[in-house]
């Protein structure tokens, strides 16, 4: 069972221990953007569940502060995005899912934080939560947000229809394993660790 702090609390560490967390936590969510899994009924990148990792380790602020280092690591040019490379990624189609990012890590850390995340079933519960979030600003910034915004593209304005049947059911049944195994990963190295 976890108890109510994430395993690397943030009081506990020097500045210095943070930032060395913050670049392992951006090279591991870089890796997992680069390992694509065969699944059905479309390829999955190990991308969200180490975001999830992140976050239910990290705990809230630095979790979410990762997901921000991951992000200007990306505008900066490195490769560390599943697809595409620099700050164009971060207006493009999915920009709603890396920007939500910060909100998926959060979720997870928080709810580690306030003890709502203790086991392993209420770790995945979180999980699978902090996963739904996710697709909100995944799936409104295509279909209104980047308009709004200004942004003048054939995937601007995109119907809910679409973006459905393209950017949301095809990735729930990997999203939702991915969860479960985040969850599985940390609770079990929290034990491990704690034990």
């Amino acid at each position: 069972m976890i108890n109510s702090t994430p395993l690397l609390r943030r009081g506990d560490l020097s500045l210095i221990q943070q930032g060395a967390m913050i670049l392992a936590g951006t090279a591991l969510i870089a890796l997992a953007a680069k390992i694509t899994i065969p699944m059905w009924p479309v390829p999955v990148t190990l991308q969200t569940l180490a975001v999830l990792t992140v976050g239910l380790t990290f705990g809230s602020r630095m979790g979410a502060l990762t997901l921000l280092a991951y992000l200007a690591e990306g505008a900066m040019g490195l490769p560390v995005f599943a697809a595409g490379v620099g700050p164009a990624v971060l207006v493009g189609p999915t920009a709603g899912f890396l920007w939500g990012f910060v909100l998926m890590a959060w979720i997870a850390g928080r709810a580690v934080e306030t003890g709502l995340a203790r086991g392993p079933v209420s770790t995945s519960v979180t999980a699978l939560v902090a996963t739904a979030a996710l697709y909100v600003p995944g799936v409104a910034w295509p279909y209104a947000v980047a308009s709004m915004f200004g942004i003048e593209a054939s995937w601007a304005s995109t119907s809910a229809a679409t973006l459905w049947s393209g950017w949301v059911a095809p990735f729930l049944v990997g999203d939702a394993v991915k969860a479960v195994l985040a969850a599985l990963a940390v609770t079990g190295a929290a034990r491990a660790l704690r034990g």
